[in-house]
Protein backbone atom coordinates (compact mmCIF):
# COMPACT_ATOMS: atom_id res chain seq x y z
CA UNK A 1 0.00 0.00 0.00
CA UNK A 2 1.25 3.37 -0.97
CA UNK A 3 2.27 5.26 2.71
CA UNK A 4 2.72 8.87 3.19
CA UNK A 5 6.19 10.40 4.91
CA UNK A 6 5.73 12.32 8.16
CA UNK A 7 8.33 15.04 9.10
CA UNK A 8 10.58 12.13 10.16
CA UNK A 9 10.50 9.84 7.55
CA UNK A 10 8.24 7.18 9.10
CA UNK A 11 5.52 5.77 6.60
CA UNK A 12 2.22 5.53 7.90
CA UNK A 13 -1.52 4.60 6.05
CA UNK A 14 -3.50 7.25 3.72
CA UNK A 15 -6.64 7.88 4.87
CA UNK A 16 -8.73 6.01 1.69
CA UNK A 17 -11.66 8.17 1.17
CA UNK A 18 -14.75 5.87 0.43
CA UNK A 19 -16.89 8.92 0.11
CA UNK A 20 -20.49 8.25 1.27
CA UNK A 21 -21.57 5.26 -0.55
CA UNK A 22 -18.24 3.61 0.84
CA UNK A 23 -17.13 2.69 -1.93
CA UNK A 24 -14.04 3.60 -4.14
CA UNK A 25 -13.08 2.66 -7.61
CA UNK A 26 -10.32 0.29 -8.41
CA UNK A 27 -8.64 -0.69 -10.91
CA UNK A 28 -6.53 -3.45 -11.47
CA UNK A 29 -3.06 -3.43 -13.72
CA UNK A 30 -1.12 -6.39 -14.57
CA UNK A 31 1.97 -5.38 -12.96
CA UNK A 32 4.28 -6.71 -15.76
CA UNK A 33 3.03 -5.87 -18.53
CA UNK A 34 0.77 -2.40 -17.40
CA UNK A 35 -2.34 -3.75 -19.15
CA UNK A 36 -5.59 -2.27 -17.41
CA UNK A 37 -7.43 -5.94 -16.42
CA UNK A 38 -10.55 -4.31 -15.03
CA UNK A 39 -11.82 -2.05 -12.57
CA UNK A 40 -14.35 -2.68 -9.61
CA UNK A 41 -14.95 -1.23 -6.38
CA UNK A 42 -14.03 -1.80 -3.20
CA UNK A 43 -15.23 -0.88 0.52
CA UNK A 44 -12.99 -0.39 3.39
CA UNK A 45 -13.60 -4.50 4.29
CA UNK A 46 -12.66 -5.86 0.83
CA UNK A 47 -9.47 -3.08 1.05
CA UNK A 48 -8.62 -5.31 4.66
CA UNK A 49 -8.85 -8.78 2.97
CA UNK A 50 -6.93 -7.39 0.05
CA UNK A 51 -4.03 -6.30 2.00
CA UNK A 52 -4.21 -9.20 4.85
CA UNK A 53 -4.33 -12.20 2.65
CA UNK A 54 -2.38 -10.84 -1.01
CA UNK A 55 -5.20 -11.63 -3.20
CA UNK A 56 -7.77 -8.97 -5.02
CA UNK A 57 -11.14 -8.55 -3.16
CA UNK A 58 -13.95 -6.28 -4.15
CA UNK A 59 -17.51 -5.27 -3.55
CA UNK A 60 -20.27 -6.37 -5.87
CA UNK A 61 -22.58 -3.58 -6.29
CA UNK A 62 -25.10 -6.35 -7.68
CA UNK A 63 -24.94 -8.72 -5.24
CA UNK A 64 -24.54 -6.23 -2.71
CA UNK A 65 -21.26 -8.80 -1.02
CA UNK A 66 -17.80 -8.60 -0.99
CA UNK A 67 -15.81 -11.02 -3.34
CA UNK A 68 -12.13 -12.31 -3.99
CA UNK A 69 -11.37 -12.28 -7.53
CA UNK A 70 -10.93 -15.61 -8.79
CA UNK A 71 -13.01 -17.85 -6.56
CA UNK A 72 -15.12 -19.53 -8.54
CA UNK A 73 -13.11 -19.15 -12.05
CA UNK A 74 -9.56 -19.85 -10.56
CA UNK A 75 -8.27 -16.84 -12.24
CA UNK A 76 -6.84 -14.62 -8.96
CA UNK A 77 -5.23 -11.73 -8.72
CA UNK A 78 -2.32 -11.92 -6.62
CA UNK A 79 -1.40 -8.21 -5.28
CA UNK A 80 2.13 -7.14 -5.96
CA UNK A 81 1.21 -3.40 -4.79
CA UNK A 82 -2.00 -1.40 -3.71
CA UNK A 83 -1.60 2.42 -4.69
CA UNK A 84 -3.88 5.35 -3.59
CA UNK A 85 -4.37 8.47 -6.40
CA UNK A 86 -3.54 11.85 -4.98
CA UNK A 87 -6.84 12.64 -3.49
CA UNK A 88 -7.35 9.56 -1.73
CA UNK A 89 -10.39 8.41 -3.50
CA UNK A 90 -9.40 5.55 -6.50
CA UNK A 91 -6.88 2.64 -5.75
CA UNK A 92 -4.93 1.11 -8.55
CA UNK A 93 -4.11 -2.91 -7.50
CA UNK A 94 -0.67 -3.81 -9.46
CA UNK A 95 -1.05 -7.36 -9.97
CA UNK A 96 -0.24 -11.06 -11.36
CA UNK A 97 -3.30 -12.09 -13.11
CA UNK A 98 -3.73 -15.80 -13.20
CA UNK A 99 -5.70 -16.52 -16.30
CA UNK A 100 -8.21 -13.84 -17.66
CA UNK A 101 -9.96 -11.12 -15.98
CA UNK A 102 -12.98 -10.74 -17.50
CA UNK A 103 -15.41 -13.28 -17.51
CA UNK A 104 -16.19 -12.92 -21.19
CA UNK A 105 -12.80 -15.12 -21.07
CA UNK A 106 -10.64 -12.00 -22.47
CA UNK A 107 -7.17 -11.20 -20.59
CA UNK A 108 -8.85 -7.72 -20.30
CA UNK A 109 -11.94 -6.16 -19.62
CA UNK A 110 -11.16 -3.95 -22.04
CA UNK A 111 -11.21 -6.38 -25.24
CA UNK A 112 -12.78 -3.99 -27.51
CA UNK A 113 -12.77 -0.36 -28.75
CA UNK A 114 -15.95 1.95 -28.54
CA UNK A 115 -16.28 1.36 -32.75
CA UNK A 116 -16.64 -2.37 -31.65
CA UNK A 117 -13.62 -3.34 -32.83
CA UNK A 118 -12.20 -6.44 -30.80
CA UNK A 119 -8.94 -5.90 -30.01
CA UNK A 120 -7.75 -8.28 -27.04
CA UNK A 121 -6.97 -11.19 -26.18
CA UNK A 122 -9.46 -14.40 -25.28
CA UNK A 123 -7.44 -16.45 -22.78
CA UNK A 124 -10.09 -19.37 -21.76
CA UNK A 125 -13.93 -20.42 -22.64
CA UNK A 126 -16.85 -18.96 -19.73
CA UNK A 127 -18.77 -21.59 -20.85
CA UNK A 128 -16.55 -24.04 -19.41
CA UNK A 129 -15.47 -22.12 -16.32
CA UNK A 130 -18.59 -20.63 -14.87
Amino acid sequence: MTHDTDDAGAASDVAVDFGEDGLVPAVAQDADSGTVLMLAYVTPEALERTRETGFAHYYSRSREELWKKGTSSGHLQRIVEVRVDCDADTLLYLVEQEGGACHTGHRSCFYRTVDGEHVGERVFDPDEVY
